[in-house]
């Protein structure tokens, strides 16, 4: 299955494949689309200049493609990117989605998770004083797990409690800790996200398939 090029130009919505944050959008002719396939990076067209463009083929701010879905009417493309800089042209914004024109009046990051990893991941490589984590990175497994086992318990104590609030404070610090022994692992979100979905996929239609799936 391939976009309809028929009416010509195809819109490219392009994400983070990791924070899934809309980067920016594009339009791609059919020789765009090939070249996107091929080449693994980016290929759009330009209206204004009328030519065939490679992301950051100027500027270094190339994306990595890790997936291409096509939508349902098969005339818009969804492109999953691991980019190597800002997407923007501006040269200083990740996307080129920053003018917040509305919001609503009570906003969370949807990419938190995300976000919160790959800083605990940064810690790894950039030491930063004073840092929690690495205070926890130096200890190493044994302290790291202590605290993993302690923040459990925690939130077996919060939810025996009843309080929803308590609750939530000690779920985040247990997944913060746990993710602290990922990384300190070497246990990306990638990895677990895989694990869950390959427990979850749908394998088929006969009874022990249903019969496996049950069991979650």
């Amino acid at each position: 299955m391939k976009p309809d090029f028929s009416k010509g130009l195809v819109p490219a919505v392009v994400t983070d494949y990791y924070t899934k944050e809309v980067l920016m959008l594009a339009y791609v002719n059919e020789e765009a689309y090939q070249k996107t396939l091929e080449t693994k990076q980016t290929w759009f067209y330009s209206r204004s200049r009328e030519e065939l463009w490679n992301k950051g083929a100027t500027s270094g701010n190339t994306q990595e493609v890790q997936s291409i879905d096509l939508d349902c009417d098969q005339d818009t493309l969804l492109i999953q990117v691991i980019p190597a800089g800002p997407a923007c042209h501006t040269g200083g914004e990740t996307s080129c989605f920053f003018n917040r024109v509305a919001e609503r009046e009570s906003n969370f990051d949807a990419s938190i998770i995300e976000h919160v990893m790959k800083e605990i991941e940064g810690r790894k490589t950039e030491r930063v004083e004073n840092s929690y984590t690495n205070y926890l990175y130096d200890k190493g497994v044994d302290k790291i797990g202590k605290k993993v086992i302690e923040e459990a318990g925690e939130v077996v104590i919060a939810a025996k409690n009843d309080d929803k609030e308590e609750l939530t404070n000690e779920v985040s610090d247990l997944l913060y800790h746990t993710f602290v022994m990922m990384a300190n692992q070497g246990v990306s979100l990638e990895n677990v996200k895989q694990e869950l979905s390959n427990r979850f996929a749908k394998k088929g239609n006969s009874k022990g398939d249903r019969e496996e799936i049950k069991k979650w």
